[in-house]
């Protein structure tokens, strides 16, 4: 069944790249009314910014939503992941400003706040997108795949000319529960050499060792050192989760990807949303029990039924 947040949470922090201090207000939301953000900052237009496939305005450094008055929302990512892996289909996102905080780099800050605000279950069942037959998109040694599968499973690859990622994979089962234990602690990373050309441009202005894994020439700049071995190929999955995820609704299917990044993520839906042949509509009847809410499982579990829904 569909799902919003019991209660309001909030966070706050500052914008990866403003590096401007945001308040962030996770609302319950109507059954069926899908995510949508609120600039509570913004009074002289329309101020609401739905998070779909068909509103990312801008790919480059991160996902960015935006309606046709041009009021955006940037950074969406990490939080559409923890939305999509505690099973929130309807929520008010209010922000005070243009950019999601960063908090950590990672989406578990944001699963921590909706677990403690707790999930309320709602009366019709989630829609979802099932993949029929196969969409690939291409840029050079980038690809980029959905295609049908059972369950929802997410597989990447990623090769950077540094000795400490080089080649390295990561791959989930969202409706296995795999995303909260496996996926939801990567942090974001960067190279030294780039944040500082961003910087210089007016950007990654937030970025600190705080809320990213920085690399320089040869090392990883941070005291701790990484979370998993492959904390890099994890958080592409962990992005590309987020990236999915407003397709509005799961997946039920497989993505597979070499190299992605944001600008893949969205090619991607774009280009199955544009064979209508390669999807379907399909209602899921799942739920959680009290006993996975408490002990922070919230991935779906294995659909009890799964029946096709008029589009």
């Amino acid at each position: 069944m569909q799902h919003t947040v019991q209660k309001s949470v909030s966070l706050s922090g500052v914008g990866l790249h403003s590096g401007a201090e945001t308040i962030l207000t996770i609302k319950p939301a109507d059954v069926s009314s899908g995510l949508r953000f609120v600039r509570v900052d913004v009074s002289d237009k329309n101020n609401v910014i739905p998070a779909k496939w068909d509103h990312v305005v801008d790919t480059r450094l991160c996902t960015v939503v935006a309606n046709k008055d041009g009021v955006s929302v940037g950074t969406i990512e990490h939080l559409m992941a923890a939305l999509a892996a505690c099973g929130v289909d309807n929520a008010v996102i209010e922000l005070d400003g243009p950019e999601v905080p960063i908090m950590d780099g990672s989406s578990e800050p944001f699963i921590e706040a909706i677990l403690d605000g707790g999930l309320k279950t709602q009366t019709a069942p989630r829609r979802a997108i099932k993949i029929l037959k196969a969409v690939e998109v291409r840029d050079g040694d980038k690809v980029a795949v959905l295609k049908p599968g059972i369950g929802s499973r997410y597989k990447i690859e990623i090769d950077f000319p540094h000795k400490e990622i080089g080649r390295q994979s990561a791959e989930i089962d969202m409706f296995g529960g795999d995303f909260i234990g496996q996926i939801s602690d990567a942090r974001t990373f960067g190279f030294l050499h780039e944040v500082n050309a961003l910087r210089a441009m007016g950007l990654a202005l937030g970025g600190s060792l705080e809320n990213a894994i920085v690399l320089d020439t040869d090392s990883i700049m941070n005291p701790e050192g990484l979370r998993a071995p492959n904390e890099f190929a994890r958080h592409k999955v962990l992005d590309a989760v987020g990236d999915l995820y407003i397709a509005g609704g799961p997946i039920v299917g497989h993505f597979e990807a070499v190299k992605p990044g944001h600008n893949m993520n969205n090619l991607v839906l774009r280009a199955l949303f544009d064979q209508p042949d390669a999807w379907t509509y399909v209602d899921l009847y799942m739920d959680h029990t009290p006993e996975q809410v408490s002990a922070g499982y919230v991935a779906p579990v294995v659909p009890m039924r799964a029946v096709a829904s008029a589009s």
